[in-house]
């Protein structure tokens, strides 16, 4: 599929990057980069050759929301549909079998801080900025709250939500929002390093590991345990995990099948 809001590039190293490309408007979300987004995902979440997917912004910041130039004129049902595209990105990466990591830069703001929430893992450049902004413009940011709220609980998602601002990147890792902080200079090195790091591992183990989790997470405490279990006897019957203690016994690197 051909792109014009997102540049898609596959790596030797199993991880492919997706590069929010609206620089000139802080990569915020039209319509058009909402459905590419999604189709995107689907698309790469499909492919064999694909085991981690980093996601970036082009320029100076990750995304700043969704583009406000498209939200007069519409009807009750119009508005419906259209909030329910921009979301769509972020709800179905936790259906997705391949980990995203989110590389931020300058801004995450709004459906921008949604999208890094919702991603699997954050790594940010220190001096980025992240807040539900929304709320600055007779709005609110009710939707990307959801993944926020995951990430950092329930009185500071709504001090987010409530507040419109913006906090620097080391505070949001205090928070559980970010995994790692690195210098702006270093962040597109250390991020793909990273990404390389999660797709050296085999693909059927990062695939369930993800997914378990997910469908673990609302069970009651007693079934997650049954479910996990069960998880892991599937995968212990793998290809994958005879190979992965085979290489470990013979001291050498495993060649994954992803069976």
């Amino acid at each position: 599929m051909e792109y014009e809001r997102l540049i898609i590039e596959r790596g030797e190293d199993h991880v492919a990057s997706v590069t929010l490309n609206r620089p000139d408007k802080m990569n915020a979300f039209d319509s058009l980069l909402a459905e590419e987004l999604y189709a995107a995902f689907m698309e790469l979440d499909s492919c064999g050759s694909t085991r981690v997917i980093l996601l970036k912004g082009a320029g100076r910041n990750f995304c700043a929301g969704i583009d406000v130039s498209e939200i007069s004129g519409k009807s009750a049902m119009e508005y419906r549909r259209w909030v329910e595209k921009m979301e769509r990105p972020l709800f179905c990466i936790s259906k997705m079998q391949k980990p995203v990591i989110c590389q931020v830069q300058g801004v995450a703001a709004a459906n921008g801080l949604g999208l890094a929430a919702s991603s699997d893992l954050v790594i940010a450049s220190e001096d980025a900025r992240m807040g539900l902004t929304a709320i600055n413009l007779g709005l609110n940011c009710v939707g990307p709250v959801l993944p926020v709220l995951r990430c950092v609980g329930r009185k500071r998602a709504l001090e987010f939500l409530l507040s419109g601002a913006l906090v620097k990147a080391p505070e949001a890792m205090a928070m559980g929002l970010v995994n790692r902080v690195v210098p702006g200079e270093n962040l597109e090195e250390e991020a793909r390093k990273w990404a390389a790091g999660f797709a050296s591992k085999s693909p059927l183990a990062l695939q369930l590991a993800k997914s378990s989790f997910y469908t673990a997470e609302d069970m009651e405490y007693e079934k997650q345990f049954a479910f996990m279990n069960e998880t892991f006897t599937r995968l212990c019957t793998s290809k994958d995990a005879h190979e992965g203690v085979l290489a470990f016994f013979e001291k050498r690197e495993p060649h994954w099948e992803g069976q």
